[in-house]
């Protein structure tokens, strides 16, 4: 019997991004929303307490369940050297042009023996709207083979019902975390690719996810 083949393609669970949400096979939702870091080292006896308490009281307000995930990458380190030898190259005075270069390479040097990586912060709410799983097909067209016949209108007031709900719910996080001093914003649908890209190719090159 011959093994059957798949392209990476089957293996990824994200059937469509749209308006920044992100719509799984099964016909579920997502929103990603990227969030500030804290460092509570530098808090006193009294504020990490004050943070912590809050943010207890943050998930215990929660009537349904998110994903918190952190993501750690080797920074690319190249753009900054091409910057400072691209100054360097324009110099004029000879005393500078050599500082830089010693500088240079101390950050190739510094870097080749240090692993510098930066860390990314994502909240995950979900969102699954009732239905799925009926023979209607569900959200009405978001599953594939779905059976139920919808029109493009009542596919697209559904979806912007279903985004609402979502929406409710990614607010109570944002609120919630803002209130423990962290800051959060929703990635937009370019984000949402661009990170499910990176994960699905560790190999590329990787940068800090720009927000719009």
């Amino acid at each position: 019997m011959a093994a059957s083949t798949k392209s990476a393609q089957d293996f990824v669970p994200i059937k469509e991004v749209r308006n920044g949400v992100i719509i799984l096979k099964d016909g579920s939702m997502r929103i990603i929303l990227m969030a500030s870091s804290l460092n509570l080292a530098l808090k006193s006896s009294d504020e990490q307490m004050a943070i912590t308490l809050q943010f207890q009281s943050f998930l215990n307000s929660l009537d349904f369940s998110i994903q918190i995930f952190i993501q750690s990458r080797r920074y690319d380190i190249r753009p900054y050297i091409a910057l400072l030898e691209d100054r360097e190259h324009n110099q004029l005075n000879d005393l500078l042009k050599i500082q830089t270069r010693e500088y240079i390479n101390f950050i190739k040097s510094f870097t080749e023996a240090t692993n510098i990586m930066t860390k990314n912060f994502f909240i995950v709410v979900p969102y699954t709207p009732s239905g799925i799983g009926s023979p209607q097909g569900g959200i009405g067209g978001f599953l594939p083979g779905a059976k139920g016949k919808r029109s493009s209108a009542q596919k697209l007031e559904d979806f912007e019902t279903h985004h609402s709900q979502l929406k409710q719910r990614s607010y109570v996080v944002q609120q919630g975390l803002n209130r423990t001093g962290v800051r959060v914003v929703q990635l937009g649908t370019e984000e949402d690719i661009e990170l499910f890209y990176r994960m699905f190719n560790p190999g590329e090159l990787e940068k800090p996810i720009q927000l719009s």
